[in-house]
């Protein structure tokens, strides 16, 4: 269903208006420009801190050194709590990484500029602490801020149990999903492009991550069974906004949050593979008074890898996410006389991915991602549906960063090429926003979002 305003009411368009214009903010910041489109996850690559601390190459941890995916032994070193050490001597727990970007869009004009500066605090803090967190300098091409991300601080504790070795953990986060070690959900893999989504999602709007505070008691048994459970609540407005983050996207206030994780993973030494299932529930109330929404996420993921000799690996990942939504408030149309919003609702976030890396120095990753919700005449303008369909293609070269390079393990660089394309967004391949092209005004197609961009991303 579609509708084309064509009355002199100044309101309504004015809301009308404000709806596109806050579709398309969302979408410049929420990782629609191509590459940058990690960073609108809790993606994070090598962290140079960590490979001081315990002796080893960022291979060991990452495929393609300096690289997204972890191997088996990276997704024990997060579980561990980070504290995992060679031993020798004072290790500090800082690192810098810098981002530079010419992000070239099928319509608008290219842009050159260092779009990220980020310093972590990453890596052992006691025998049982260890965590990282960063702090990051984007510049969006019109806005630069400056936020705190990613928190992930741990306490760890070795125990037996049934004769086998289990790993107990307590985790202090600030986004759901960005302390699973298997790093395959959106938290921590790819995000998926939205004009709507799940709350697992961090690129969804009104999106969770980095704006809430949760605790999440967790066990890895015999290597293999991961179990987690966590509660969380968000943030006050104040203090995301100190922190940062927009106070107008603010999540709303959250009540009765409880987060699960239960995953099996099976090292195989020369392949790996895992398959999980995720939840979030929650009551959301989101002008933070009133009636609350209540959603429900179940997500399951899979994942394979082919590791070898280390010469030739491969890497497929799957997560299927969705949302269950029942609406505390329907409201009524401001262009449609008698229609009102839906009482219940849902979303799903899809991707699959699939990543090769040729002797730890070459990759290429080919992405596809897929947004999809209940239609909704009301909540979804112009069409009834925000359904958004995308793919990416990320070839990349490291040069430095593994453990022959030179300067290794202080130097790491990983230039990369990114193609970033749109088959719909905001449920139409055609005049997505609903300009009407009756009215003169120019349009926008799906395909008009595209874009091209080379990034140098280097860390120390």
């Amino acid at each position: 269903m579609r509708f084309f305003i064509k009355t002199k009411d100044s309101n309504m368009l004015s809301i009308l208006r404000q709806c596109l214009t806050r579709l398309l903010s969302f979408f410049a910041l929420s990782g629609g420009i191509g590459v940058t489109l990690l960073a609108a996850s809790g993606a994070a690559h090598a962290v140079p801190s960590f490979s001081r601390q315990t002796g080893s190459e960022c291979a060991a941890c990452h495929m393609g050194s300096y690289g997204l995916n972890l191997t088996p032994y990276g997704i024990r070193f997060k579980a561990g709590g980070y504290v995992d050490s060679d031993g020798k001597g004072l290790k500090i727990p800082l690192a810098v990484q810098l981002v530079g970007e010419n992000v070239n869009p099928k319509t608008g004009s290219t842009r050159t500029r260092l779009s990220e500066a980020d310093l972590y605090v990453a890596g052992k803090f006691a025998d049982q602490v260890g965590g990282m967190a960063r702090v990051t300098r984007r510049d969006d091409g019109s806005t630069v801020n400056t936020t705190f991300e990613n928190l992930d601080l741990r306490f760890v504790q070795d125990l037996k149990l049934t004769d086998k070795d289990t790993l107990v953990g307590v985790s202090l986060n600030n986004s759901p999903g960005v302390q699973d070690p298997i790093s395959i959900i959106p938290a921590r893999g790819f995000s998926v492009p939205s004009t709507d989504g799940t709350l697992l999602n961090p690129a969804s709007t009104r999106r969770l991550a980095n704006r809430v505070l949760g605790t999440s008691v967790y066990a890895l048994h015999d290597g293999s069974w991961y179990g987690e459970l966590g509660t969380y609540r968000s943030m006050s407005v104040s203090a995301q906004d100190r922190l940062g983050f927009d106070p107008a996207d603010d999540p709303g206030k959250l009540s009765g949050t409880s987060y699960w994780r239960l995953a099996y993973m099976k090292d195989l030494k020369t392949q790996f593979f895992s398959a999980g299932l995720v939840g979030l529930n929650t009551k959301r109330q989101l002008n933070r008074s009133g009636p609350a929404d209540d959603i429900k996420d179940l997500g399951v993921d899979l994942s394979y890898q082919y590791l070898g000799s280390r010469e030739h690996m491969v890497q497929l990942r799957y997560f299927n996410i969705l949302e269950r939504r029942k609406y505390g408030t329907t409201p009524a149309s401001p262009f449609v006389p008698g229609l009102v919003a839906n009482s219940t609702g849902r979303s799903r976030d899809q991707s699959l991915s699939m990543t090769y890396v040729y002797q730890q120095s070459y990759d290429i990753t080919v992405a596809r991602m897929v947004g999809t919700a209940a239609d909704d005449a009301v909540r979804y303008l112009p069409y009834g549906r925000p359904d958004t369909t995308s793919t990416l293609v990320l070839v990349s070269w490291v040069p430095f960063g593994k453990e022959d390079s030179w300067a290794a393990p202080w130097a790491n660089v990983r230039l990369s090429a990114g193609w970033f394309k749109f088959s719909k967004f905001n449920g139409s391949a055609t005049d997505i926003f609903g300009t009407n092209a009756g009215s003169g005004a120019p349009l926008t197609n799906a395909k008009d979002l595209d874009q091209f961009t080379l990034s140098l991303r280097t860390a120390f």
